[in-house]
């Protein structure tokens, strides 16, 4: 799967999750930067890629991301 595709479906799954339409990702993209991130959308917002995209993440693997690029990598290495 190319970057350009993980980041459009990526895109998708976090409009679907924080219900706003308008929302643009960014490698660089914090859950500070969207309105709404917080623990409980987060879990719902791994759920949701680990649906959308067919993998599986590891708790360890989760805690250690920082942004919305390591999420990208990430599904990227396991897609």
């Amino acid at each position: 799967m190319q970057k350009a595709e993980v980041y459009s479906k990526l895109t998708t799954v976090f409009q679907d999750v924080f219900d706003e339409d308008d929302l643009a990702l960014t490698p660089q993209t914090t859950a500070d930067d969207v309105d709404g991130w917080d623990s409980l959308s987060h879990i719902r917002l791994v759920l949701a890629v680990s649906k959308a995209f067919g993998v599986k993440f590891s708790a360890s693997e989760i805690g250690n991301l920082k942004n919305v690029g390591e999420f990208a990598d990430l599904i990227e290495k396991k897609a």
